[in-house]
């Protein structure tokens, strides 16, 4: 399966401020990539991203990073892991 193209993820460039904090919730091992906007208990933005890469070795983040970053139109090194190396909730700082 190939990987997914820009049309077919959400504009997430309104995400791309400097200093931004980004919660996001994985699912590994999916049928397929894709990213949705959801709000978590509390009201904060949550983002829930799929990827078919296995959890292994960090695999399965860089590919988040990667998917995070072209929704967000921005270069996948700009995007730090703050928190949730081996966790499904993983928060990525947006550092330009």
């Amino acid at each position: 399966m190939g990987k997914p193209k820009q049309k077919d993820l959400p504009d997430l460039s309104d995400l791309a401020e400097a200093g931004k904090d980004i919660l996001v919730r994985v699912t590994p091992k999916a049928a397929r990539e894709s990213v949705q906007r959801t709000n978590g208990d509390s009201g904060e933005l949550v983002l829930k991203i799929t990827t078919t890469t296995a959890p292994e070795n960090g695999k399965a983040t860089e590919a988040v990073r990667k998917l995070l970053a072209t929704a967000m139109r921005v270069a996948p090194r700009d995007l730090v892991l703050l928190r949730g190396a081996t966790s499904r909730e993983k928060l990525f700082g947006y550092r330009p």
